[in-house]
């Protein structure tokens, strides 16, 4: 753009052909056509022979006329001037405010309209100047054009803002910019074009400077103004406040650049919450909130704030305080009792003598939904919004004794919350009983939840360890029947071959002793007595290796998802327990999706800090292990997850479950020290997590020696040896000593520990190995092997026992060698131990 070929006829400007428009040039020609043809016809009408060739010409010139008619009627023969299409883009140009220049790719111009054409001024020649005339007398404006026109030759848009100062005129601010462009169906014609714009804004600019001048100065005067004013946004976070509010709580002006100061690091959490309910209250109470502001460790700020809501969700807060020494004696008071009110722990109120909410402080605004709002409102349906009649009926008659003088000594408590999921427990008080005082009573709001909630588990715990005890003592007694059932059976099976009639209901003798051992044994988890043979595991494994019997377990129509945490921890519990624990699970996850769904079986690790989230629910901070166990069933209802652990309670219908699986599954978590929260919703499906600590293996032998082949026990039972057999019940007694005695053993019998000393001082020396019953009358089983020891230190002893080895081991001295068999045990399991122990 170094020369400029553009020069302005007139109104507007053009040095390319024009774009579009009429074709005057081809009437000149026609109307010429026109003439000679008119000429020749008079020539051929003044000759006699021109009569037959006038009327021809003038049919034709007849029908060409009327297709003239036709024409000017349908609109394509038009008359009068027509407009150009070029003529009507140049005037549209013209008009605007703006300065427009196009150019060809090399930055030859090609159009300039009238406004840029004032702007840049003219040539001696009439052109248009070059536009880089303009800024060539200033350098910071022609480094500004240099980079437009370098954009320019890369056919980027740019944009520059350019100052002009001519002498004897005032500053100009000039916006510069340009884009490509294109005009369809002339592209190939025409290449491409660049589009500058040149805009004064000189006016635009000091509109702006005079607005932010204002701004100023309007914030120096909130500045100097004798109240605090505050803005927060949505999130908390504050985004202006003025001096005064600065130096009242003690912060320098850079605190809002330097650090994403919120309204918690000015006021107290009840603080926050206090003026977040009066600016919801704002329009309808206009209520302020007195609130002490810490400034440092000995200093406190009171000050009153005034709240409401903005546009976007954030509040507009004013703040006053009260200046030491400008107060009365009842205005000092006021300010203290302001104090101890609104920093009260509990939720607080004062009722007017209709029994009508005066004042609320932050806690009784967070504990009672609406609390602040409802000021002036009657207190009791306040109150009791999600409570029942009764309690309604309730509250309002302990409002009328409290507003009548006497003292509300008893309680209520209440339901709130939109689930009524937390309890409130109300206390009233007199004030004082005259007729004009603005305020009667004062009511008191402690949060009840977690109490009723620690109330309730205790009862369901004491209930389930009442159970517990009971069904532990019953699975005792049974343990001795069964474990005479099975073993005459073995008797008798060893006295009856197959073909005997009598062999088969021997067979289901022995199966029912089995059904029932089974029964017991789960009644015996449930109370946490049965006998676990723990060991260090790893989940991971262990889920992966049950995963086919889960499969066979839940059908086709059930979808098994189990991903595994990584790196998982040990947990040391009893391997068959802990599968019966999934499986349990797993098995009640089935009967909830009859129509199928998916089964999820989830493990990870848990760390200590996780676990404190559920320190409220009683469970011991710690590391854990977690299995989780979600299915998409149908769920259940309140009032069945209450009662989902006890003993014998079923959904199921009669003959389809025992009700003993999930007790089972709770006894057998319990004493592995673990864990068990369920978690249901009618239609959303039931999740299990089971919750078992985390072990860390003493040494990689442990590890080794757990994961290797267990010794197998002998399948030759005979032996010989002499046996001392210490058992109170008869008949257990008496099938032990028989099934012992037809394996080759001599067998000794005693029925107390006393009695047992006794044939041990008669036979001293001769007695290989003691089977001893462990809860006997005079003298029990951990006794009778302190006694044995101190004669005999390296005496085998075998106990036998209904509970586990763990309910008495605690006795026994912390190295104390012996073994264990848990009752009910068959012939060839008491024969098993007895051999394996003499053969150590």
């Amino acid at each position: 753009m170094s020369e400029s070929n553009v020069r302005p006829p007139q109104a507007g400007v053009s040095a390319a052909p024009p774009l579009s428009g009429g074709q005057e040039a081809g009437i000149v020609p026609i109307i010429a056509a026109s003439v000679a043809a008119g000429a020749l016809v008079l020539a051929l009408v003044a000759s006699p022979a021109g009569e037959p060739l006038l009327l021809t010409i003038l049919s034709v010139l007849a029908m060409l006329g009327l297709a003239a008619v036709f024409a000017y009627v349908a609109g394509h023969v038009r008359i009068g001037e027509r407009v150009r299409d070029d003529d009507l883009v140049r005037a549209l140009a013209n008009s605007l405010d703006d300065g427009i220049l196009v150019t060809r790719r090399d930055g030859r111009p090609m159009y300039a309209n009238k406004t840029l054409a004032d702007l840049v001024g003219l040539t001696a020649g009439g052109e248009v100047k070059a536009l880089e005339t303009l800024f060539a007398g200033d350098a910071r404006a022609t480094a500004a054009y240099f980079r437009l026109e370098r954009a320019a030759s890369r056919r980027e848009p740019w944009r520059e803002e350019i100052e002009l100062a001519a002498p004897g005129r005032p500053p100009r601010l000039l916006r510069v910019s340009h884009r490509a462009c294109s005009v369809p169906g002339h592209d190939r014609e025409l290449g491409p074009m660049m589009l500058w714009t040149v805009a004064d804004v000189t006016l635009d600019r000091a509109h702006q400077a005079n607005t932010v001048s204002m701004l100023e100065a309007t914030l120096e005067r909130l500045d100097s103004a004798p109240a605090g004013l505050l803005e927060v946004d949505s999130r908390g976070v504050v985004r202006r406040l003025n001096a005064t509010l600065l130096r009242w709580l003690g912060l320098e002006p850079t605190a809002l650049s330097e650090r994403n100061l919120k309204l918690a690091d000015i006021v107290s959490p009840e603080g926050v919450e206090l003026i977040v309910n009066a600016a919801a209250a704002y329009y309808t109470t206009g209520q302020g909130v007195d609130l002490d502001v810490r400034i440092d460790k000995t200093t406190q700020v009171p000050l009153r704030f005034f709240a409401r809501r903005d546009a976007q969700g954030g509040l507009l807060i004013a703040a006053y305080r009260r200046e030491a020494g400008t107060e009365d004696e009842a205005s000092a008071a006021e300010v203290r009792f302001a104090r101890f009110f609104q920093s009260a722990p509990f939720g607080m109120a004062t009722l007017g003598p209709d029994g009508r909410l005066m004042s609320v402080n932050a806690a009784f605004a967070r504990m009672i939904p609406d609390g602040l709002t409802a000021v002036g409102s009657l207190a009791a349906p306040v109150l009791c919004r999600q409570a029942g009649s009764d309690t309604l009926a309730a509250v309002e008659g302990a409002i009328k004794q409290v507003l009548a003088g006497t003292a509300g000594a008893t309680p209520i408590d209440i339901t709130v919350g939109p689930d009524s999921e937390f309890s409130r427990r109300v206390y009233l008080a007199p004030l004082t009983q005259a007729k004009d005082a603005r305020e009667a009573a004062v009511l008191y709001l402690i949060d009840a939840t977690e109490q009723k909630a620690l109330e309730a588990k205790f009862a369901q715990s004491s209930k389930m360890e009442a159970v517990g005890k009971l069904a532990g003592g019953i699975a005792h007694d049974f343990n001795n029947v069964l474990t005479a059932i099975i073993g005459f059976s073995d008797l008798l099976l060893q006295t009856h071959r197959p073909s005997d009639p009598a062999h088969k209901d021997i067979m289901n003798i022995r199966s029912s002793a089995v059904r029932a051992a089974g029964l017991v044994a789960k009644l015996l988890a449930f109370s946490r007595r049965q006998t676990l043979q723990t060991e260090p595991l790893q989940l991971g494994e262990v889920l992966g290796d049950l995963s086919p019997l889960l499969k066979r377990s839940i059908g086709e129509t059930i979808d098994l998802k189990m991903p595994s945490g990584r790196d998982l921890w040990y947990v040391k519990t009893d391997r068959t327990q802990f599968e019966q624990v999934v499986i349990n699970l797993a098995v009640n996850a089935r009967d909830a999706m009859p129509e199928g769904g998916t089964l999820s079986i989830v493990t990870r690790n848990v760390t200590e800090r996780e676990s404190q989230r559920l320190s409220n629910h009683g469970m011991t901070v710690g590391e854990y292990v977690l299995i989780e166990v979600s299915d998409t069933g149908s769920g259940m209802p309140p009032d069945v997850m209450a009662k989902i652990f006890e003993p014998f309670f079923t959904t199921k219908g009669v003959g389809k479950g025992t009700g003993l699986g999930l007790s089972t599954v709770y006894g057998i978590v319990k004493q592995s020290g673990g864990f068990i929260y369920p978690e249901s919703a009618l239609g959303r499906g039931t999740v299990f997590r089971v919750y078992l600590p985390r072990y860390m293996p003493g040494n990689e032998d442990e590890l080794v020696a757990q994961k290797s082949t267990k010794k197998e026990r002998p399948q030759d039972l005979t032996g010989s040896g002499r046996v001392l057999l210490v058992e109170d019940e008869d008949i257990v007694r008496s099938f032990a000593v028989r099934a012992l005695r037809r394996q080759g053993y001599e067998v000794l019998e005693a029925t107390t520990g006393v009695e047992a000393l006794e044939v041990m001082a008669a036979n001293e020396g001769k007695v290989d190995i003691v089977v001893s019953d462990v809860v006997m009358p005079e003298m029990d089983g951990p006794t009778l092997l302190k006694a044995l020891r101190k004669k005999n230190p390296d005496l085998k002893i075998i106990f036998v026992s209904g509970y586990p080895h763990e309910a008495f081991e605690t006795s026994l001295d912390k190295n104390e060698q012996f073994a264990f068999l848990p009752k009910p045990f068959s012939l060839p399991q008491l024969a098993a131990k007895v051999k394996e122990q003499l053969a150590l």
